[in-house]
């Protein structure tokens, strides 16, 4: 038999199994309809279980692996044409629908805005990309920008929550789960980071820097090779001010160029990150779920079991309906063996409705899932 032949075969084969995976999948449609008349979910773990327990002991072992693979995607790709049944008006879906029914354009061109530091910080600069004529207030701390948020001492507020080398700012991402805001906006911030001493200090007298974690990670080449020693504060504009506070002239902050004019500093080194593709996300949260007409990304985070196929089990569920995944990060949860936080950044298509329903599966599926927002990125 020539490859011609063969070929013919198989488009044969393909012409049976095509019509009886329809077939198939209608009746998974059938199935959603009766599990939303019954209050039932659409996952069924001892269904699935015997399923492909069956399969697996119906074939030979050198096509047993290929065969679960098979089945494994059949299943998810049953679930998630379910879940688009089933989840229609859901929780989230709905949540979102209201939302995008207020036909929202623009921010405002001034608000009220919460900053974690002080003046100088890399998030007053984030903020002036976003709002033409903030008010903008300091906080110590970013649990302080979400109590101002909480408490409407502000409208919004501004967070870095990735930066392109030093990864996510988890401790952002815990507050977005407790205080459960919403991201309306992000904006991506190229970095340069600048060594800040007293006028009249040379890059020699200097023997510590101040700044937070992140810029110091940011700049960990130029610490190391200086023989620097690296104290954490708050900010990287607090950083200046304990600098310009001090009475020592061996220390120095590393920050923004901007510092050096607001608190008298000189600039001994430019450009001291790691890499020149540095920048730093930052997120406009509000309590209030605000989406805005140029929308295109939504942002989740979800703990999922340290189980076989159960992260496959949530990208099988993207993949199949097409959505592109912009980000895909995990943590490790401290206080649990083996499980993980997950961080998802999904591409949303304007008026598809589709990864809105999956929200609501996932919702459903894994019970420590967070819908974080549906929002642009300003570049």
């Amino acid at each position: 038999m020539d490859l011609n032949e063969l070929r013919l075969k198989i488009n044969s084969i393909d012409s049976q199994l095509l019509p009886l995976f329809i077939e198939r999948m209608n009746v998974a449609a059938d199935v959603a309809e009766y599990k939303a008349q019954h209050s039932l979910p659409v996952l069924d773990k001892a269904r699935e279980a015997q399923l492909l327990e069956k399969i697996a002991s119906s074939v030979d072992k050198d096509m047993e692996k290929y065969a679960l693979a098979l089945y494994n995607t059949i299943l998810d790709l049953s679930k998630t044409y379910q879940s688009s049944k089933l989840y229609k008006d859901a929780h989230i879906s709905q949540m979102i629908s209201l939302a995008k029914s207020k036909k929202l354009t623009a921010l405002p061109q001034t608000a009220r805005v919460a900053c974690q530091g002080v003046e100088g910080a890399y998030s007053q600069q984030a903020c002036k990309k976003l709002f033409a004529e903030p008010s903008i207030s300091f906080y110590g701390s970013f649990e302080e920008v979400f109590n101002a948020v909480n408490n409407c001492e502000c409208e919004y507020g501004i967070l870095p929550i990735e930066n392109s080398i030093a990864g996510s700012v988890n401790k952002v991402y815990d507050l977005m789960k407790n205080h459960q805001f919403y991201i309306v906006k992000s904006v991506r911030l190229p970095i340069s980071h600048c060594l800040l001493a007293k006028k009249g200090t040379k890059l020699e007298d200097i023997k510590e820097v101040y700044s937070h974690e992140q810029a110091l990670n940011q700049c960990s080449n130029f610490t190391q090779s200086h023989d620097l020693a690296a104290i954490v504060c708050e900010n990287t504009a607090v950083a200046a001010t304990k600098v310009a506070n001090s009475q020592r002239n061996d220390i120095g902050a590393i920050c923004s160029a901007l510092c050096a004019d607001i608190y008298g500093l000189e600039i001994l080194e430019s450009n001291i990150q790691n890499s020149n593709h540095n920048y730093t996300r930052f997120i406009c949260i509000s309590k209030e779920h605000e989406i805005y007409s140029d929308a295109n990304q939504i942002s989740l985070m979800m703990n999922i079991p340290h189980t076989p196929g159960s992260l496959y089990s949530v990208l099988s569920r993207f993949q199949s309906l097409g959505l592109n995944l912009l980000k895909l990060e995990s943590r490790p949860i401290p206080e649990r063996e083996f499980e993980f936080t997950f961080y998802f950044d999904v591409e949303c298509k304007k008026d598809d409705n589709t990864l809105y329903n999956v929200c609501d599966e996932l919702r459903t599926t894994f019970p420590e899932f967070v819908y974080l927002g549906t929002y642009s990125e300003v570049l």
